[in-house]
């Protein structure tokens, strides 16, 4: 798919990015993998910017799964660290150009001081309304899911909630993406095709795109070409097909 994204198909509202390769990146040009991780942040910033561009009201990015505190103990160092730059380098940036930034995940897992610019950095663009970027963090679709499911069963227990009150908007609305509609577009680069525990009560009818460009050289024609492929599908939501 190549060439440039015309207004003839339907813009997906919410897109979510699975950034994968970053390893395998650096490891194609013998270096450390921090050197992709380095290189992922800059892939970020385009694909934000290009998001903006095109008009997509919301976007999430899968940036550290919980399960990614169990890679080695240097590398996720790094990770944190770069967490730490991304925050203080590109807040301003975000903020200037009408972009709201929200952070889901296990925040009890985050050093002290990335929290504190979490928190800083969404009060700060809580405001804007360019761009909804929504970054996962320390994040896991299962645990998101089971916690919810604890915050029901604890109202029931202490009689603020009818069982019979349980449905899918009331359990979507525990969610940490309760205020977020469901994604239109799923898209995973590297040319992995799992989900890997990402939004998994959210992707329910989500179109899933995979692509084999690696994280660090995914450019805004790669995010056109997926939105191509997703005017292609017919959504039919368990109903009748149109095409």
């Amino acid at each position: 798919m190549q060439g440039t994204l015309t207004t003839t198909g339907t813009l997906p509202q919410h897109v979510a990015i699975i950034m994968d390769g970053n390893g395998r990146w650096a490891k194609a040009r013998g270096l450390p993998r921090t050197a992709g991780h380095r290189k992922g942040i800059e892939a970020v910033r385009r694909t934000v910017e290009a998001a903006r561009e095109l008009g997509i009201p919301y976007l999430t990015m899968f940036g550290f799964s919980s399960e990614n505190w169990r890679r080695p103990e240097g590398e996720v160092f790094d990770l944190m660290q770069l967490l730490r730059f991304y925050l203080r380098s590109e807040i301003a940036e975000l903020h200037k150009n009408g972009v709201r930034l929200r952070v889901i995940g296990d925040r009890s897992r985050l050093s002290g001081d990335i929290v504190t610019m979490i928190e800083n950095a969404e009060e700060l663009t809580r405001g804007n309304r360019e761009l909804n970027l929504t970054i996962a963090l320390s994040y896991g679709a299962r645990q998101e899911i089971a916690n919810a499911a604890r915050q029901m069963v604890r109202e029931a227990l202490a009689g603020r909630l009818d069982p019979e009150d349980v449905t899918e908007e009331s359990f979507s609305g525990r969610l940490l993406t309760r205020d977020i509609p469901d994604p239109d577009l799923l898209l995973r680069t590297s040319g992995e095709q799992r989900i890997s525990n990402f939004l998994l009560w959210q992707l329910a009818y989500t179109e899933l795109v995979f692509v084999d460009t690696l994280w660090p050289d995914f450019t805004k024609r790669d995010l056109e070409d997926a939105i191509r492929e997703f005017n292609q599908r017919d959504r039919r939501y368990g109903a009748v097909g149109t095409r």
